[in-house]
């Protein structure tokens, strides 16, 4: 089956981007926690500035990667004061303990295609010095794409890179401890009229 590529999920009016993990501990933990988020996401009616919203599954089983696309900080902003504490607290009383490192505003700056026929089967993600960026982009054997990401200041670069497995990436990297391996769960992403333009599974291509 084809997966899903990055550029998919990229909404093209999206003013920020923002990356989120969850750290559950064990997979069952981490799809409980996911699939609550989606009913959340699924039943509230949808922020005007939010365009896109997914969720990855890490191939640990031990966390959750949100990646959320919206029109602007404050946009996004305005509605975490109304309703944020709310949605966590219900995601909570269903799966505690849950640690939440912290919220990174990012803006999606370039993208780099290597290979844009072959599926990618999952996304490493990796945070450096956005002077070395040009290190983690390859081009190197079987990376399918790389997608940088700077946070606020330009000095900091996280980067999502494609590859078509764990093996591929496993013999590619030298230090593959130095990124965490996802795989796509759900996808919302808005029309420009608001509307649901996609909500898929992450088994497929969107």
């Amino acid at each position: 089956m084809t997966m899903t590529r990055f550029l998919d999920l990229v909404h093209p009016a999206a003013g920020t981007a923002l990356i989120s993990e969850w750290l559950t501990g064990t997979a069952e933990r981490s799809r409980t926690a996911a699939d609550a988020v989606i009913d959340e996401w699924a039943a509230a009616e949808t922020p005007s500035g939010r365009l896109a919203q997914h969720v990855f599954l890490s191939t640990d089983g031990a966390s959750l990667l949100f990646y959320a696309q919206w029109t602007s900080d404050e946009d996004h902003l305005t509605w975490a004061r109304a309703h944020r504490a709310d949605v966590v607290s219900r995601i909570d009383a269903l799966v505690p303990g849950i640690e939440r490192p912290g919220l990174r505003r990012t803006r999606l700056d370039r993208s780099v295609m290597h290979d844009a026929v072959r599926p990618s089967g999952i996304f490493a993600v990796s945070t450096t010095a956005a002077v070395d960026v040009e290190d983690v982009v390859g081009p190197a054997p079987d990376l399918l794409a790389a997608h940088i990401h700077l946070t606020s200041g330009d000095e900091r670069a996280i980067v999502f890179t494609e590859w078509a497995d764990d093996a591929s990436h496993d013999e590619t990297t030298a230090d593959s401890t130095s990124s965490k391996r996802y795989t796509l769960h759900h996808s919302f992403l808005q029309g420009g009229d608001g509307a649901s333009l996609r909500n898929a599974k992450g088994t497929g291509r969107l």
